[in-house]
């Protein structure tokens, strides 16, 4: 009799540790492998509608020209970007990151901004992402150290003299933030991070909750468990809120008041972490990734003021 309650007991541990791994497993796959991410919305920037308020920049980026470049990473991927070049000859360089599960297309709005501010620009696709090599999404944790080799080669193509700015959204913000915490060159002069997540940990939690009404434990430790299995990474390591308290690069913080994809939340937590000279831009309206758009001319006069502070800008927006 004892026996068969302890197989029945055995049975049932076996049966709920076995769907909590087919559950961590299908979290794996929808947030963290290389698939095809149907929750999200898309932008076609092969069509331009005449109402699309990105017209403007999806023309000039298909007219702009393109230098194709490329780094192979510390694990061996081949990571895919292209420059532009500046209207006029320039030391200044904009290098840019885009956002979860997007490409370099992506930032087609962002790249015109730093062209008219007559900035070179380096836009890659992340790891698992576009052209670039990768069957997973490091969710701006590698991929720090793929932005480290770029910042290298950025050096290298314009002289010790040139002057970098750090540009990216949504994952790409939280990219360059964890970045920042890497201890970078002195050409690196400023950071921009438009509506980045504090934490992987934080954003799955958050998405959990708000997409399957889910709590945390244990669904997060698993997933971050078969992550680390898969991918090399912990969620819980993979802090942009930790690597901003080691920040010595002046930072603006952006982030709509709207945003219920990375909530507005976050940006306060790194704005109060962030130990280097640093401004706040809340964009009032702004769903998630959609500051710029909401109020162009706002986001474009910030950005420049924000970097006339720390680089030689001869052009105000």
């Amino acid at each position: 009799m004892k026996q068969k309650i302890v197989l029945s007991i055995l049975g049932g541990v076996g049966a709920a540790l076995g769907s909590l791994a087919l559950a961590g497993h299908y979290f794996y796959k929808t947030a963290v492998a290389n698939t095809e991410k149907d929750f999200l919305e898309v932008i076609n920037y092969d069509d331009i509608s005449s109402d699309d308020p990105w017209a403007e920049e999806k023309k000039w980026y298909a007219h702009t020209e393109h230098e194709p470049t490329e780094i192979t990473s510390i694990d061996g991927l081949k990571i895919n970007g292209i420059y532009i070049p500046a209207p006029k000859p320039s030391k200044k360089v904009a290098l840019i990151a885009h956002g979860y599960s997007g490409s370099l297309k992506d930032m087609a709005p962002f790249a015109k901004l730093f062209h008219d501010l007559e900035f070179n620009i380096l836009v890659a696709d992340a790891r698992g992402h576009g052209t670039s090599d990768g069957n997973y999404i490091g969710f701006g944790w590698h991929e720090r150290m793929d932005y480290i080799q770029w910042i290298n080669q950025v050096i290298e193509k314009y002289g010790k003299n040139c002057e970098i700015v750090l540009f990216g959204i949504s994952m790409g913000g939280a990219t360059v933030l964890n970045v920042s915490g890497e201890g970078l060159p002195k050409q690196v002069k400023a950071i921009i991070e438009d509506c980045g997540f504090s934490s992987v940990e934080e954003e799955i939690t958050y998405q959990l909750k708000t997409m399957y009404k889910l709590p945390k434990f244990p669904l997060v430790q698993i997933t971050s468990l078969i992550t680390k299995l898969k991918a090399g990474y912990w969620f819980e390591e993979a802090s942009s809120l930790e690597q901003v308290k080691k920040n010595q690069i002046p930072t603006l913080f952006i982030h709509g008041d709207a945003d219920d994809f990375v909530p507005t939340s976050m940006v306060y937590d790194l704005y109060e972490a962030n130990a280097s000279e640093k401004e706040l831009y809340i964009v009032p309206g702004a769903k998630h990734a959609y500051a710029y758009v909401t109020n162009k001319d706002k986001y474009r006069h910030t950005v420049s003021a924000f970097l006339k502070s720390y680089l030689s800008l001869e052009t105000q927006l």
